[in-house]
């Protein structure tokens, strides 16, 4: 079955034969790596369709800046931008040459201590990590510097966060990346987001803002964290790329659906493997939980894809449905 061609045909920034020199150099890579990644074997239909195209547009990015070139990927829980930025990764190294770090805005939070310590000073919902306010902002400036100014053998250590224990992991165990890259893919449920006005915080959007922030201490910190260092991280960003849910329901199916397959891989494992400390969320867990991140989520939703310089849009299948370009 053929798969339209939902990357606009007039923002192509590669030849037919180099497209196609590129899917096979790609489909290569993939025979490796689809079952690490745990990617269907139908996507591949779409690399010459969107996927190669994407990366292409972003090779003619780098090589106008001629440096290393930070490219943001946005999106809600469960829109994929792990699987996005894993494909770019393969497709942007074996397609095109180029050497490609990735990182998350996850592997930035703060210690369970540090945490521990704005729910204590400021609010007790800052113990849930994830909003603005839970990550080591000067970690991730210096991380995306060190990636940038690095000699060819000097080695960047990236952080690891362990979420079975809710903390970061020891240095010892954190991740080396060796030299410069030319393109660093950041990605990140709030990457690139924008503060609200504080006018917009007044009015509660669910139950937990309403009765666990009922005098808005929580939301109005957490905004004035997009406003400063969170701003000032994500203008590193030469480029952000959207994946745009259809809806916040969207967000609640597919996000109990990833729990539902940890589940099943947790069951697959057997009782007599422990799960250290792994928390297997029911749906009212679940829905609690995403009522941590909606108000930033449903804002990006509305204003992003007017500044995004690509909006992937989804539709309720969880696929590509179109290709925006600024």
């Amino acid at each position: 079955m053929s798969t339209p061609a939902l990357w606009p045909q007039d923002r192509l920034a590669l030849t037919d034969v180099a497209r196609a020199q590129a899917v096979k150099a790609t489909e290569q890579a993939f025979a490796r790596t689809l079952t690490s990644l745990q990617i269907d074997i139908g996507l591949v239909r779409v690399l010459e369709a969107i996927y190669v195209p994407l990366a292409a547009w972003v090779v003619a990015g780098q090589e106008r800046l001629q440096r290393p070139m930070v490219l943001g990927i946005n999106g809600a829980q469960g829109a994929g931008k792990s699987t996005l930025s894993n494909l770019l990764e393969i497709i942007l190294s074996a397609g095109f040459g180029k050497r490609v770090v990735v990182f998350s805005i996850d592997d930035l939070y703060k210690t369970r201590e540090e945490r521990e310590r704005l729910a204590s000073e400021v609010h007790p919902l800052l113990m849930t990590r994830g909003v603005p306010g839970t990550h080591d902002i000067d970690l991730g400036l210096q991380l995306i510097e060190s990636v940038k100014q690095a000699e060819r053998h000097q080695a960047t250590k990236i952080p690891v966060f362990d979420k079975s224990i809710d903390d970061r992991c020891d240095p010892m165990f954190w991740q080396e990346w060796e030299g410069s890259a030319d393109v660093i893919i950041f990605e990140g449920w709030c990457v690139g987001a924008k503060p609200q006005a504080d006018e917009e915080l007044i009015a509660p959007v669910n139950p937990l803002e309403e009765v666990e922030d009922d005098q808005q201490t929580w939301r109005r910190y957490v905004n004035e964290q997009l406003k400063g260092l969170y701003a000032e991280l994500f203008e590193q960003l030469d480029a952000l790329v959207m994946l745009k849910v259809p809806s916040m329901e969207a967000v609640y199916a597919w996000r109990t659906q990833q729990e539902q397959k940890l589940a099943e891989r947790v069951r697959m494992m057997g009782t007599h493997h422990a799960t250290d400390g792994l928390r297997i969320m029911d749906a009212e867990q679940i829905r609690r939980f995403i009522m941590h991140y909606e108000r930033i989520t449903r804002h990006t939703l509305a204003e992003m894809p007017a500044r995004a310089d690509v909006t992937l849009h989804l539709n309720q299948h969880h696929q590509i449905a179109s290709v925006q370009l600024r």
